[in-house]
């Protein structure tokens, strides 16, 4: 049985940009029932449900509680801050101090983003840190966002270096020596379905030399698709084309892939 460690299932059911950040209606709902089924079917077991704002955190929230398959990660992306970034946070924390009530899982999913132009980068971090803090205060591991910005990213995390630090790099999309760089910390590289793109020959190229045991699945549903599937949503039914290309990339059964990644998976978010 697979895992899929990171995906947005309240995103995906959402028609609109402009429905974002809003609770998940009727209908929302009922085509959230098909995917997860869709998704036991497919052999997935287990979802992480990530969330990237205070509303759409709850919403992961109120899916975790819906689901038995399903569990929740809270956190802001960093492309999703706003100045009342310190009073969602401090929301947010209100449903940590109840994390086994509510399924939560892990911190996330936070870090920097400087792809987009005019971004905040002291507010990124600014956040980013507490996040960080938050997850050591409630012993979570942290979901991380870096795009364009790895030295920012592993900077803030080296400060904060410890035992008791760890989570996934979602999406790791960098080359070998920042996958040894978030290894050191007590990372592991969530891989979705970017691993097929063809160009992603430094990013094929780090997954050789990392090994099946430092990997996680994970789909970023309704991002990110598999090759085939690119121009379209994606979905967590998914996961098995993502396990099918590190197979033949690592010259290893699909079995031995799918038992790995959930067992690393399973120790990560004790789940």
């Amino acid at each position: 049985m697979f895992i899929d460690t990171h995906c947005h299932l309240n995103i995906l059911v959402k028609k609109t940009f402009e429905d974002f950040d809003a609770p998940l209606t009727p209908a929302e709902i009922q085509h959230t029932d098909l995917i997860v089924k869709e998704a036991a079917r497919a052999g997935i077991h287990k979802i992480v449900n990530v969330g990237t704002s205070l509303p759409e955190s709850i919403n992961c929230i109120s899916l975790a509680h819906r689901y038995p398959s399903v569990y929740a990660a809270v956190g802001i992306h960093p492309n999703d801050l706003t100045d009342t970034w310190k009073t969602d946070l401090a929301k947010i924390e209100e449903y940590l101090e109840k994390k086994e009530e509510h399924k939560i899982v892990a911190m996330g999913e936070c870090g920097v983003d400087k792809h987009y132009p005019g971004y905040n980068l002291h507010r990124q971090k600014g956040a980013f840190k507490r996040q960080i803090e938050l997850a050591l205060t409630y012993d979570l591991p942290l979901i991380i966002h870096s795009r364009d910005a790895a030295e920012e990213t592993y900077q803030c995390l080296q400060e904060f270096k410890s035992p008791q630090l760890r989570g996934t790099i979602h999406c790791f999309s960098e080359d070998y020596r920042w996958a040894q760089e978030a290894l050191s910390l007590g990372f592991v590289l969530g891989i979705g379905g970017t691993i097929t793109y063809p160009r992603n020959e430094a990013l094929r190229s780090a997954v050789k030399k990392v090994g099946i045991e430092k990997i996680i699945l994970e789909t970023d549903a309704p991002f990110l698709p598999p090759q085939f599937m690119r121009g379209k949503k994606n979905h967590p039914k998914f996961i098995k084309e993502i396990a099918r290309s590190i197979a033949d990339l690592l010259a290893i059964p699909v079995e031995e892939v799918e038992r790995i990644t959930t067992e690393t998976a399973e120790k990560l978010f004790k789940i």
